[in-house]
């Protein structure tokens, strides 16, 4: 049995995350010494490792509570699991195309830059001007 120190340093967890992923049920409920100091064993490390990978990942909390309440039935099809992972996957993409489209409209701004003077600096007046100013009337 270890503390929740020396658990947070082998799963790379902060101890406040760990004490609010109790509180959220995402982690059982420890149990205490009488000091009521929290003691966790090897499945504690185990499920808080796949919780911060999952993390890591960007799944958000209720998809990870959904794939751990899945871990508890082994012989369930992973179908479920594989949807939620294509769900992630998909959002992943969508965040990398909106990331390369601001890319490109910083590299433009950038570009159009002369390095003169701030008063008629383009990335200032690129980024005052709101891209709904044209439909103004």
């Amino acid at each position: 049995m270890i503390t929740i120190g020396t658990l947070s340093q082998r799963t790379g967890v902060n101890i406040e995350t760990i004490r609010y992923y109790e509180r959220i049920n995402l982690v059982p409920p420890p149990p205490r010494t009488e000091s009521r100091r929290r003691l966790y064993g090897a499945e504690d490390v185990r499920r808080l490792t796949f919780i911060r990978h999952s993390r890591d990942l960007g799944f958000d909390i209720p998809a990870i509570k959904t794939m751990l309440a899945l871990q508890e039935r082994p012989e369930s099809s992973c179908e479920q699991v594989s949807r939620i992972a294509t769900d992630q996957l998909e959002a992943v993409e969508v965040r990398i195309r909106r990331l390369l489209g601001l890319k490109s409209e910083l590299t433009r701004m950038i570009k159009s830059c002369d390095n003169g003077k701030v008063a008629s600096c383009r990335i200032i007046e690129v980024l005052a001007d709101s891209p709904n100013s044209h439909d103004a009337p």
